[in-house]
């Protein structure tokens, strides 16, 4: 080792869902929408002209975020928008996780959690999730710097009431508590309303997963004004101009199309209950998801096994080789005829496994 390696700062870094780029495959291992974004998202690209991309973008993100607060009855001021949720979540770890005490979240989910606490040096616990794969809200009432979870988790699937979830907040109004929504509008109910109560409770969404614009990158926060104060000042203070024209623009057109999200949010959630049926019936153990993909163990084929051979097959899935989940697969609703094929394979595979 190089003498200056010692000053580098070294982190395991997130591994993110594989992306295929053969065009014949069925891609079900990174919860992206099978569906296009709104049709308005369509026209308000053939709108924009070349012209825009010569000036920086809005540096408060004001075109977007007056559409999310309007969307969702806020005011601009209680939004942030950011390049991801991932991109939030960062500067929210950045912002608000700066005690000597270890900051809280559970052991089986999300894994850029861990990521961020070792990138920023803030220390952390995670809090084993009971038997059942669900959060027990006690164990999340002691000294903390802070707590972070999914609802619903992420790979489980599984849902926290918002009045479980309050309670983990109103036992934590000395630090602040970030609820991960990413997968909301597939079945839950958010804790929105509970932002004008706790003052330091922030709710965090993404267009990524139920607005179909994963490759357009924007996340967002919504909390109490003084919150998102602070996000905007250590946003600006790393980089001002986070979210380019075209995102801005486009997200803005995507929340403005209520009808399109309604209706494409509730065919995935069609397809994920008809999904839970028909895996169970060739003999997996699904839970009860309430995201757009489904947390699986077979009673006797090996997960891994299942993994590698549908893989061939050109079906991707996500598996994960880690303590407590190294037998189980996450699912990523698709189409009804990608959902088919998936079956078929998944009927015959069974068959010779068993």
């Amino acid at each position: 080792m190089g003498a200056w390696e010692t000053n580098v700062r070294k982190v395991t870094p997130y591994v993110p869902g594989e992306q295929p780029r053969q065009s014949n495959v069925i891609k079900l291992n990174t919860n992206e929408n099978p569906y296009p974004p709104s049709p308005e998202v369509a026209k308000a690209l053939q709108e924009m002209t070349t012209g825009t991309m010569r000036k920086y973008p809005a540096v408060d993100a004001q075109p977007l975020i007056n559409e999310i607060a309007s969307f969702y009855h806020l005011n601009p001021e209680q939004v942030f928008a950011g390049v991801g949720s991932d991109d939030v979540l960062a500067m929210c770890f950045l912002t608000f996780f700066n005690s000597d005490k270890p900051i809280l979240f559970p052991d089986i989910t999300y894994s850029f959690y861990d990521v961020w606490a070792e990138l920023f040096r803030i220390p952390y616990e995670r809090i084993p999730l009971d038997e059942a794969f669900q959060i027990c809200p006690q164990d999340y009432f002691r000294e903390n710097g802070g707590v972070i979870f999914p609802n619903p988790n992420a790979p489980t699937g599984e849902l926290l009431a918002p009045e479980t979830v309050e309670e983990i907040v109103s036992h934590n109004q000395d630090v602040v508590v970030i609820v991960d929504e990413a997968y909301i509008d597939f079945g839950g109910k958010s804790v929105l309303d509970l932002i004008g109560k706790y003052e330091n409770l922030l709710v965090v969404q993404t267009f990524s997963k139920s607005r179909s614009m994963a490759g357009m990158r924007i996340g967002y926060a919504m909390g109490n004004e003084k919150l998102i104060a602070y996000l905007n000042d250590v946003k600006y203070s790393f980089n001002s101009y986070t979210m380019n024209e075209a995102a801005l623009t486009l997200g803005a057109a995507a929340i403005r199309d209520r009808a399109y999200f309604e209706a494409t949010t509730a065919k995935i959630i069609r397809t994920r209950e008809e999904a839970k049926k028909r895996l169970s019936a060739l003999g997996f153990q699904v839970g009860d998801s309430k995201a757009n993909f489904l947390f699986v163990t077979h009673k006797t084929c090996p997960a891994k096994e299942i993994f590698e051979a549908l893989k061939e097959a050109g079906i991707y899935v996500r598996y994960w080789n880690k303590p407590r989940i190294s037998n189980h697969l996450r699912i990523t609703i698709g189409t009804d005829e990608e959902m088919e094929q998936l079956y078929a394979f998944l009927e015959t595979f069974v068959a010779a496994c068993g």
